[in-house]
């Protein structure tokens, strides 16, 4: 069995972090087995290199390897990708064709992303992992395969499960054994080494002179986030070595690549929210929604009544029922229900003999609004007169301020200071 050191040559790994390190000695641990391994760890921090490293290993090394990008498939034909078709199976299948499942009998395939299979795509790779069957699509043969199956994955797949956009059953499947890759902010001691690496290979490639990190530089590589693990590290070593004339990187160059703000710093807050937490907050917006719906339509049956009725006992009675059920307690309504005056929004149906707006400038955001109230029998006043008497009593109520007038009124301020100039108030 080979040591950790030379798989690590073998496959070009650099760092001798322990996390690293254990990760690697589990993939030669299980290499000899046919047990199903699940990769796990963040975008960018070299999954792919564990299969490569258990298949090279494995008595199938002599047969084929075939990694899969689970993520870059479409849908629609990621069946047919794996599993193979017959003729005519689908819209543009005029012939037979063998899936990856077929290719690699006795060999290894890798499904990386395998987080984003779609549920159908699930059930046919349970069945391969059971008892090594599979049916083409189009077909109702079974036929037999010897595959041994290493998976990867960025997500979190408990949490995928809860969701239900990942079977639990193929789960447990696929991470007979799990190994972890640490990201690369865990490898603080490994991060110059690649860095290192990573410029010397471009050097080569270029044909240019290594550039070197000063102290300081190096310290700030070391703490730096890293969301995207060595893929970002390898990019910035890339750009550096093109695009700097000077091969000693100082700190203020390399903080102009790496801006600060992404500094590892501890999180103080989780910026992202649950998908309950937005389902509870539609759901009490809903309930607001129908509720405001609800007394919207009261309240426009009650005006139609006074247009019709006048001032009969009963319309007022409901008027004042209406007004305690939206206000809440007696103590909670607003003064203009002593005096039964609400100012209503109801839609601008010029059809609708009943309504009348008052406003019929089209500037102005509130023309589909209309002062109603009821009227006792000893006011027999001008639709103008109520008016000004309303506008009078919201002026006084709130000291002259007209903004806090016009939202009573429900007019908006320009309104109500053409109304003011209008009647002279």
């Amino acid at each position: 069995m080979e040591s950790i050191q030379a798989i690590k040559q073998r496959f070009e790994i650099i760092g001798n972090d322990p996390k690293l390190n254990r990760a690697i000695e589990k993939a030669i641990q299980v290499a000899p087995t046919d047990i199903s391994v699940l990769v796990t760890g963040e975008s960018g921090v070299g999954k792919e290199n564990i299969p490569k490293i258990i298949h090279s290993l494995s008595h199938r090394k002599h047969g084929k390897y075939i990694a899969v990008n689970c993520g870059a498939i479409p849908e629609g034909t990621i069946d047919s990708e794996l599993f193979g078709h017959e003729k005519g199976a689908f819209t543009g299948a005029v012939g037979n064709r063998e899936g990856y499942f077929e290719v690699a009998d006795g060999g290894t395939i890798f499904l990386d992303e395998v987080g984003e299979l779609p549920l159908t795509t699930q059930v046919r790779l349970l069945r391969v992992l059971e008892n090594g069957e599979f049916i083409k699509v189009g077909s109702s043969k079974v036929q037999k395969t010897d595959v041994r199956i290493i998976a990867a994955t960025n997500v979190k797949m408990m949490e995928a499960i809860e969701k239900g956009k990942f079977r639990e059953d193929l789960y447990y499947r696929l991470s007979t054994i799990e190994i972890n890759l640490p990201p690369l902010r865990e490898r603080g001691e490994d991060i110059h080494l690649l860095f290192r690496k990573f410029s010397a290979d471009f050097a080569h490639k270029y044909k240019m002179p290594p550039i070197k990190l000063d102290e300081q530089a190096a310290e700030y590589l070391k703490q730096y986030r890293w969301d995207g693990n060595i893929r970002q590290l390898r990019n910035i070593a890339e750009q550096i070595s093109v695009i700097e004339t000077k091969r000693d990187i100082t700190l203020s160059i390399i903080q102009s690549y790496l801006p600060n703000r992404n500094k590892q710093l501890p999180s103080l807050i989780e910026s992202k929210k649950s998908e309950s937490d937005f389902s509870n907050e539609r759901e009490i917006l809903y309930k607001v929604l129908f509720d405001m719906k609800s007394d919207l339509n009261d309240l426009k049956k009650l005006t139609l009544e006074l247009m019709k009725n006048g001032n009969s006992s009963n319309v007022q009675e409901t008027n004042k029922n209406l007004i305690q059920r939206i206000y809440g307690q007696k103590e909670d309504m607003p003064e203009t229900a002593d005096h039964t005056n609400i100012a209503l929004p109801i839609e601008n149906n010029h059809k609708n003999p009943n309504f009348i707006n008052p406003e019929t400038e089209e500037e102005d955001d509130d023309s589909h609004y209309l002062i109603a109230e009821t009227v006792d029998d000893e006011e027999n006043l001008r639709l103008d007169e109520r008016e000004i008497q309303l506008i009078k009593r919201a002026l006084e109520r709130n000291n002259g301020k007209r903004k806090i007038a016009a939202e009573e009124l429900g007019i908006s301020e320009r309104t109500l200071y053409r109304k003011i100039k209008q009647y002279d108030l």
